[in-house]
This record gives structure tokens, sequence and C-alpha cells, in this order.
């Protein structure tokens, strides 16, 4: 009598592989959008800061800084006590001397043309963040 070998055979091999890639295709897609949820937590979180630092300006002067701010680095010099957690958003601020509104704009990734704006009265929107259709909750 032949004594059986330890170990697995081809099927059980090609059903284990098998097993990992069906659960690989089933959690991957919503890892992603667990990670895009919180990139977008995180500017949403960003945009807030920054329009605090707004409302610190508008307290001292009583007036908002007039002006566009067309990028993170102006927008960064303009404030120099904010610092975006998020950096694969783009941030803008469009100011007057009552108004303004904050805008971030993914540059890639996923997260490609999504944009977040904050205004001056709280008004928050969120438009093309692919299946992320969230509020400011």
């Amino acid at each position: 009598m032949r004594a059986k070998s330890p170990g697995f055979t081809l099927i059980e091999l090609l059903i284990a592989i098998a097993v990992i890639g069906i659960l690989a295709a089933i959690s991957l897609p919503a890892y992603h959008g667990y990670v895009d949820k919180g990139r977008i937590k995180t500017v949403q979180a960003d945009l807030v800061a920054l329009s605090l630092n707004l409302e610190n300006a508008y307290q001292r002067t009583l007036a908002y800084p007039n002006g566009t701010l067309a990028d993170t680095a102006a927008t960064k010099a303009a404030f120099p006590g904010w610092q975006p957690a998020e950096s694969s958003f783009s941030y803008r601020v469009e100011a007057t001397a009552s108004t303004y509104a904050l805008i971030a704009t993914g540059s890639g990734g996923r997260l490609d043309g999504c944009t977040l704006t904050l205004t001056h009265d709280n008004t928050r929107s969120i438009a093309n963040c692919g299946t992320y259709s969230g509020n400011w909750l």
C-alpha cells in the first residue's frame, strides 16, 4: 500500500486562488470608495479651516480680503496659518469685501474634477465626485 503524500492537489490550489480572486474583486472597489470618502471629508475640513482664517481676517478689518487666490500656493501664502491636509486637491479663494467662495477641485486620480464649495453664508456644495454624493455632515 502506498502512503498518501501531504500537500495540496492542483485542483485545491486553483479553488483557493479563485476564492481569493472573488474576494479581491468584491473588496477592492469598496476599499477605494472608503478612501475617496475619506479624502473628501479631509477636503471639507480643509475648507472649513480656511473659512475660519477668512472670518478671522473679517473680524480684524470688517472686510474679507479682496481678490482671487487662484491656486493652493497663493492661498497658503495669503493665509500662513492654514495648511491643507489633502494635497491631491487645488484650493482657490474668490472674495470681495463682503462675500467669499472657497473652492477645492480634485486634480488627479478617481477624484479628478471633483469640486467642493463653501461660501461666506455657509452654503456647501459638492459636485462631480464619482459615486460619492454625500453631504457635509
